[in-house]
């Protein structure tokens, strides 16, 4: 058996573990332990002497400690009740058009996503705050379920994120200009999202009846409430590629000052510190036992030189470097079905990266292509959240919305899926919309 065939068999294997749903990290550790048996013909001195290596080299990584520290920023932001100000904002500053509500829901979770970093904590934390209100002013099930679920995946697109974090450690890319070439694409994201509401309350104004008008001053007074949001953004995105603050300590400092505006708002009590406290811990333990389990399956794909070899042999095809992308995008909505954004990342792009740079695109350079990738791929990641019939938003937020049917909830996002995939059309086409600020700032 050659190396490449004994690779294909192990992810073969792998797919089929998460298939029955086993962890993601458990099934990874679990095939990459049955290509070193394999090799070295069941001696464990190899795997033991790896695992060793690999454990001690990733956890004791310091641009990891960014990972905890953007998640517990999030769990300040989700339970300190800065969604509702967010929300408020957008919702006196447009609610009163028709749609008004929806456009301010799609705002709240963009702005909500710049101090999260998750899809699934933006898509609850703002669900629970939006759609009673959208109900109330008798928005439709469909539209209002529909605008959570995809407005959700903003917060993995606009930075900071933690899937950008991951990628950048994967391939040694700079996690301050990933973040920088994500912000483009993440407000072209959230204006698509907007044309859509746009276009259905167009086409059915009772999907999306205006609300009132609501005073200046009111309105005036809830702009300059959610100024320290928008600063710890500021700070932490101006922080890192300014050159000031590496990420974790700019990750520090947003963490901090989330929390001192969650307390200093009235909106975290001692409880709700601790819940973030162990939130963090929680999440932290997961993503961290994923990758220690994607490290030695990269590993153990190394040995069998399967990436090296499907790279060589998609550069000697002949196939279109075009045709190739394509192919890998349709390959991730497709894992999408399976799996989460985090695990996709993981899992893929060991793989899918070196075929990548082998090709030719627009005449990039290679870091030029590392960077275009990476947020080519986290665009595509987000769609695996809300398509159907799996995408995990749309359950968050159907289990919120209980009187709307998970059909209304799929038709709904529906719409907001054909913006998302126009998006990446533009992407691919057109590197310079994630490129050229990278460009400018550098």
């Amino acid at each position: 058996m050659s190396g490449t065939e004994l690779g294909l068999i192990a992810f073969g294997i792998l797919m089929l573990m998460l298939v029955v749903r086993i962890h993601i990290g458990v099934a990874m550790f679990l095939a990459a332990t049955g290509i070193y048996l394999v090799i070295n013909r069941g001696d464990t001195n190899a795997l033991l002497f790896t695992l060793n290596n690999l454990v001690y080299a990733r956890l004791s990584n310091y641009d990891l400690a960014v990972i905890p520290l953007f998640i517990l920023m999030g769990q300040f932001a989700t339970h300190g009740g800065l969604s509702k100000a967010l929300f408020h904002a957008a919702g006196t500053l447009i609610g009163h058009f028709r749609g008004g509500l929806a456009y301010a829901a799609t705002a709240a979770c963009a702005a909500f996503g710049a101090i999260c970093g998750s899809s699934l904590a933006t898509a609850a934390t703002m669900g629970q705050v939006a759609l009673p209100e959208l109900r109330r002013h008798n928005y439709s099930g469909r539209l209002a379920t529909g605008t959570l679920a995809a407005g959700g995946t903003l917060g993995i697109l606009i930075p900071p994120s933690v899937p950008l974090v991951i990628y950048a450690v994967l391939t040694q890319e700079s996690i301050g200009k990933l973040f920088v070439a994500a912000v483009i694409p993440g407000v072209v994201a959230a204006l698509g999202y907007m044309a859509v509401i746009r276009i259905i309350v167009t086409l059915d104004p009772k999907a999306g009846p205006a609300s009132e008008r609501v005073p200046l001053k009111q309105m005036l007074l809830a702009q300059i409430g959610i100024l320290p949001v928008l600063l710890v953004f500021l700070v932490v995105i101006v922080g890192i590629y300014g050159g000031w603050a590496n990420p974790t300590e700019a990750a520090s400092i947003g963490a901090a000052a989330c929390g001192i505006i969650a307390v200093a708002s009235g909106g975290m009590k001692l409880k709700d510190v601790k819940q973030s406290i162990f939130g963090t811990a929680i999440a932290t333990a997961m993503i961290f036992m994923v990758l220690i389990g994607a490290d030695l399956l990269n590993s153990a794909l190394a040995l069998t030189q399967m990436p090296t070899e499907l790279a060589n042999w998609v550069k000697n095809s002949g196939m279109p470097p075009v045709l190739v992308l394509f192919t890998i995008i349709g390959i991730y909505v497709l894992l999408g079905c399976v799996m989460d954004s985090l695990a996709m990342i993981l899992l893929t792009i060991p793989i899918f990266y070196p075929v990548v740079l082998g090709l030719e695109f627009h005449g990039m350079s290679l870091e030029d292509k590392s960077i275009w990738f990476g947020i080519v791929a986290l665009m595509v990641v987000e769609i695996g959240l809300v398509h159907p019939p799996v995408g995990m938003n749309l359950y968050v937020i159907n289990k919120i919305a209980k009187d709307v049917p998970l059909k209304e909830t799929a038709l709904g996002v529906l719409p907001f899926l054909a913006s998302d995939f126009i998006r990446i059309l533009v992407l691919v086409f057109f590197p310079p919309l994630c490129l050229w600020l990278v460009h400018v700032t550098g």
